[in-house]
């Protein structure tokens, strides 16, 4: 196993909002381009697709993890849930994540968990959709939770590693102005 926290996105990005964990992955790396060799050193952005049991090896083998995905909140658009450790398991398992990918997250999850791989420091980052149909750009609302899903990868990253974390003030109202999703 090594000492990283694993990043993963997941969606999408030909379905608008349900790319929204791919969008983040990419803000993330464009963000992070410009940190400490440290942090960079201790993070593994990875860009899931549609998920396969090919990421189940890339699980079991992080030390922590962080899921970012569309996901139903049953809530406004755009809205961002954080579910942490055992309220993650919950979460999956009550089947409240409509599935467009070739295997669920859950069934990921199980894989690690039969192998004795899960990570103890797990995290799902939902954010609800207004719109999964035929568009590779996010709606308003779901653009719009991108920077503050990446402030709570960041918030999770610096309790989990004590690794200090960049501001993102600046760089995140930069990235939003610039950032062509």
């Amino acid at each position: 196993m090594n000492s990283k926290t694993l990043i993963l996105g997941i969606g999408n990005n030909l379905l608008a909002d349900e790319g929204v964990g791919i969008h983040v992955v990419e803000h993330l790396r464009a963000i992070l381009a410009e940190s400490s060799s440290k942090l960079q050193n201790n993070l593994q952005l990875v860009d899931g697709g549609t998920l396969s049991f090919t990421l189940a090896g890339i699980i079991e083998d992080s030390a922590r993890l962080i899921v970012i995905d569309a996901t139903r909140l049953d809530a406004a658009p755009g809205t961002v849930r954080v579910f942490e450790g055992e309220d993650m398991d919950h979460f999956l398992g009550t089947g409240k994540r409509s599935s467009v990918h070739e295997v669920s997250l859950l069934d990921l999850m199980a894989v690690a968990a039969l192998s004795g791989h899960l990570p103890q420091q797990r995290a799902l980052i939902g954010v609800q959709p207004k719109k999964i149909d035929w568009s590779d750009i996010p709606t308003p609302a779901v653009k719009q939770a991108i920077p503050v899903v990446c402030d709570h990868v960041m918030d999770l990253v610096s309790r989990w590693t004590g690794i200090p974390m960049p501001s993102l003030d600046h760089l995140a109202i930069t990235s939003r102005q610039e950032c062509e999703i």
